[in-house]
C-alpha cells in the first residue's frame, strides 16, 4: 500500500512538473470547491432533516395556520431554511467558473515559456518548444476537467436544495 501512494506520489509530482506551478492553483481551486460540496452534502443529509422537523412541529403546533401573521411567519421560516440551504452555493459556483479561467492562465504561462525558448535559441525547434507547450495545455485541461466535475455534482446539489424546499414547504400546508 505504502508502495502505491509513493508511486502516486511521484506520478503527481512528475504530472505538476510537466504542467508547470499553475497546477498548484487547480488544485487548491478544486480541493476547495470539493470541500464546500461535501460540507452542503453533510448538511441535507445529516443537519437539515434535524432543522426541517423542527420548523415543521413548531408549524403543526400552532393553533392559528391561516391567518394572515401566521402565513407571515411560514414564509419567513421558509426563506431562513432556503437561506441555510442555499448557503455558499454562489461560492461554489463561482469556484466551478474559476477553474477554467486557472486554466487558462496556465496556457498563458506555458505560452510564455515558448516565446522564452525561442528568444533564447533563436529557432523554432519543436524539441525546445514542447516543454511550454506542455506547460500551455495541462492546466487548461485540468482546469476543464476540474470544472466539469464541479459542474455536474453542483448542478444535482442545486437540484437536491430545491426538492428539499419544496417538500418543507408542501409538509407545512395553509388553509
Amino acid at each position: 500500500m505504502m508502495l502505491y501512494l509513493m508511486e502516486l506520489w511521484e506520478s503527481v509530482r512528475d504530472f505538476i512538473a510537466i504542467g508547470g506551478d499553475v497546477l498548484y492553483i487547480v488544485a487548491a481551486t478544486l480541493f476547495l470547491m470539493w470541500f464546500m460540496m461535501a460540507e452542503r452534502y453533510v448538511f441535507l443529509w445529516w443537519f437539515y432533516p434535524r432543522s426541517r422537523k423542527t420548523i415543521i412541529n413548531r408549524w403543526h403546533e400552532r393553533s392559528d395556520t391561516n391567518s394572515w401573521h401566521a402565513r407571515r411567519i411560514r414564509a419567513g421560516w421558509i426563506a431562513q431554511a432556503g437561506a441555510e440551504l442555499n448557503a455558499r452555493m454562489t461560492m461554489i459556483k463561482t469556484l466551478v467558473a474559476i477553474c477554467p479561467l486557472v486554466g487558462l492562465l496556465g496556457t498563458v504561462t506555458g505560452m510564455i515559456a515558448v516565446f522564452e525558448i525561442m528568444a533564447v535559441s533563436g529557432t523554432g525547434n519543436p524539441r525546445l518548444m514542447a516543454s511550454g507547450i506542455s506547460m500551455a495545455t495541462i492546466p487548461t485541461m485540468a482546469g476543464m476537467v476540474a470544472a466539469l466535475s464541479g459542474v455536474f455534482f453542483s448542478s444535482r446539489l442545486e437540484m437536491k436544495i430545491k426538492v428539499a424546499k419544496q417538500k418543507l414547504i408542501d409538509s407545512m400546508p395553509h388553509q
